[in-house]
């Protein structure tokens, strides 16, 4: 899912080639963010996008030759003067004026040539992995070695046209491989690869050959003296494309400001998109004012505040950390706690009487995102996880402008996966205390996914045990919701740790939290008559969490309620779809209820004779709490759900786990029977553990 849609777009078109240009935001400030070597699009800039376009209006557009511009058969269609001329004419068509321009890699060329010849157009150009004539460069990727004749196309003899022309697939994944030299960067890899499918060897040997067409402009030290607008280079001392003696004589030249980035490749915007854009940000308020940051009142800084994040996938964090913002309330009653989050949960929080911070508006939908990774009950999390990369790069930058105007002293991050990946990665962008509070810790691989998840998994892993054993200061406190026993049995990947060797050197532990627990709803009898049950009834309750993905389920228990029915005459179920379920979409036979929404559900799922969920972890240790009996369905795929949360059922001895795949109606009807009439035996649920972080998370304020 992208972060972020364009308001408008549209065409340009110039000697007869059509370049597509997309515009975001409406800020009184132009940012151009111009098309890089054609071997990628203009998504190589998805993590700027959002971010940028809320404070500016931004244009991208595709260079000739991928994404949706045209793909001329010309060789010299693809050279620098068309490519000048091509950046003028989108200009012009899209009223940028006087516009920030942006530059990566070999566009670094394209917005110097615009800087040093058309000095009216660019108030500031910000130049990434820099491409430049002048300096020393790599042998291996001089027009000499492109078009010379090889023995092998081993390493990067690849970067030959023969061998483009042979197997342009192959030196695609060799070439962006090597663009993200660092570790753990998988997922930027898998995207420029993606992105570099959308042209072809043929077209990019033309770009080549057309670099050997003298441009009309001087392009070498000339140019460089001649820019004199703020100029800001980031570039990686790790970079195997462009080295950085190169940046170093262009920001020499130029007069840049150069921001070196320890350890990094070639696109320094894609591997540290949080680094980069607050360095951005941070130079254009130096150098032109344009991003303004609130003043924080006196007032304001004697108030102790801290900012809370409440995962939105599914309801459970909102309930428990409800519930633990209650406690530390009762350790602080001056404390100001303002909530960053969305929908579904901010609908719990406004339930509560919560306050939820304004910037909230602004982040992008993870659950939408979840529901469009998922499939009939379906869900490979840890890939829609790593798939939602972009959602967390825009949704940590809205954190970071809510965290530095709020003046917090803390931050409480419920599986805030954003802020703890990105404050480990940078340390210096940490604003604040930092809790960070999980119910699992590890990601593990289904078997569906075979030897490439498992790589996968384990490189996940081994990144965050780096972060924390690297930077152990990051994380002020770190709890996880529940005890030692419930860690799973596993080890994190091949040659890195067990988790339960792990995770109790770097946790504490509060016990299972509960949004409120079943203990304090009083007599089940008089809990069932408050909530309008009648004397005697059966109540079956099924319920999916706050994400669309459970509609499958919902649709099958159908098919199996009359057959149960039928055996338990009267048997009443209520299905609860959830916000983002459409009630009418489901097809309920005549006799079941179904609700959008239930703000006290925990005291429903109490109260009733039977649940049956889906596997999440928050509902299932609700109802094991309660003794209520249930039936659950993990969604197929979900690490968490078949591995993590089972195991702590399993340990609980709540539950009958269910295989969504294998159980048709009969089966389904056939177990809830069961349940009706078996007397469950569940291991107590500990009541004190909201109180117990809200202890932990005191020492904090």
């Amino acid at each position: 899912m992208r972060a972020k849609l364009p308001e408008r777009d549209g065409f340009v078109e110039r000697d007869g080639v059509k370049l597509a240009y997309e515009v975001y935001g409406s800020g009184p400030q132009t940012m151009v963010f111009l098309p890089t070597w054609t071997i990628v699009h203009s998504r190589v800039y998805k993590a700027q996008l959002p971010y940028f376009s809320e404070r500016f209006r931004c244009i991208t557009y595709d260079g000739r030759g991928n994404g949706k511009s045209d793909r001329p058969d010309d060789i010299a269609a693809y050279s620098l003067d068309n490519q000048v001329a091509d950046a003028l004419a989108v200009l012009d068509a899209t009223d940028a004026g006087e516009a920030i321009v942006v530059g990566l890699s070999a566009s670094t060329i394209l917005a110097c040539v615009l800087a040093a010849y058309h000095p009216e157009r660019v108030k500031a150009a910000i130049l990434a992995g820099t491409a430049a004539i002048v300096g020393p460069g790599y042998a291996y990727m001089s027009p000499q070695h492109f078009l010379s004749k090889q023995d092998n196309f081993d390493g990067w003899n690849k970067y030959n046209r023969d061998y483009w022309l042979l197997d342009y697939p192959d030196f695609a994944r060799h070439f962006v491989s090597n663009i993200f030299s660092e570790p753990h960067s998988t997922k930027q890899i898998e995207d420029g690869i993606e992105w570099a499918g959308d042209t072809t060897g043929a077209i990019l040997a033309k770009t080549v050959e057309a670099r050997m067409i003298p441009p009309s402009v001087d392009v070498g030290e000339t140019m460089y003296r001649r820019v004199r607008c703020p100029t800001l280079m980031i570039h990686g001392d790790d970079d195997q494309i462009q080295p950085i003696a190169r940046a170093k004589i262009v920001a020499e030249l130029s007069g840049a400001k150069l921001l070196t980035i320890p350890g990094g490749g070639h696109n320094p915007l894609v591997r540290y998109p949080a680094k980069c854009n607050t360095a951005i940000t941070e130079f254009l308020d130096r150098q032109l004012g344009c991003v303004q940051t609130r003043q924080q009142s006196a007032a304001r800084v004697r108030t102790k505040r801290a900012l809370y994040l409440s995962s939105p996938i599914g309801l459970g964090h909102g309930r428990r950390d409800i519930a633990i913002a209650r406690e530390l309330r009762k350790l602080h009653p001056d404390l100001q706690i303002d909530w960053l989050a969305q929908d579904p949960v901010t609908r719990l929080l406004a339930a509560s009487g919560e306050h939820i911070h304004p910037l909230s508006s602004r982040l992008a939908s993870e659950s939408r995102h979840i529901e469009l990774e998922s499939g009939e009950h379906d869900l490979n999390a840890f890939q829609a996880i790593r798939r939602m990369d972009e959602v967390l790069a825009a949704n940590f930058m809205v954190f970071q402008d809510a965290v530095g105007d709020g003046d917090y002293e803390l931050v409480i991050a419920d599986e805030a996966w954003d802020i703890d990946h990105f404050w480990h990665e940078h340390p210096e962008l940490k604003k604040a205390k930092l809790a960070w509070l999980t119910d699992f810790v590890g990601f593990l691989p289904m078997p569906s996914g075979g030897d490439r998840e498992a790589f996968l998994a384990r490189d996940y892993n081994a990144e965050m045990i780096e972060h924390v054993e690297r930077n152990p200061g990051v994380r002020d406190r770190a709890i996880f919701v529940g005890s030692r026993e419930d860690i799973i049995c596993r080890s994190f990947g091949r040659d890195l740790p067990d988790m339960q060797d792990w995770v109790p050197k770097h946790f504490d532990f509060s016990g299972y939290i509960i949004g409120e627990h079943p203990q304090a709803f009083g007599s089940r009898s008089d809990l069932r008559q408050s909530l309008g049950y009648r004397q005697g009834e059966r109540v079956c309750i099924v319920t999916v969490g706050g994400s669309g993905v459970g509609a499958h389920l919902i649709k099958r228990i159908l098919r199996s309620y009359q057959l149960a029915e039928s055996r338990i005459p009267g048997l009443r179920m209520i299905v609860v779809a959830g916000p983002r379920i459409e009630p009418t979409s489901i097809g309920a036979p005549p006799g079941v209820e179904v609700r959008s929404f239930v703000p006290d559900l925990d005291r429903h799922l109490a109260a009733c004779d039977l649940a049956i969920v889906q596997g999440g972890l928050t509902t299932c240790m609700e109802l094991a709490a309660a003794g209520t009996p249930f039936l659950y369905f993990p969604l197929q795929n979900h690490f968490e759900q078949n591995f993590h949360v089972a195991y702590r059922l399993d340990r609980y001895q709540a539950g009958k786990r269910m295989d969504y795949a294998t159980s048709t109606p009969d089966m389904i009807a056939d177990a809830m029977i069961g349940a009706l009439t078996d007397r469950p035996c569940f291991r107590p649920v500990e009541a004190d553990g909201a109180v117990r972080a809200a202890r932990m998370l005191s020492d904090l304020i």
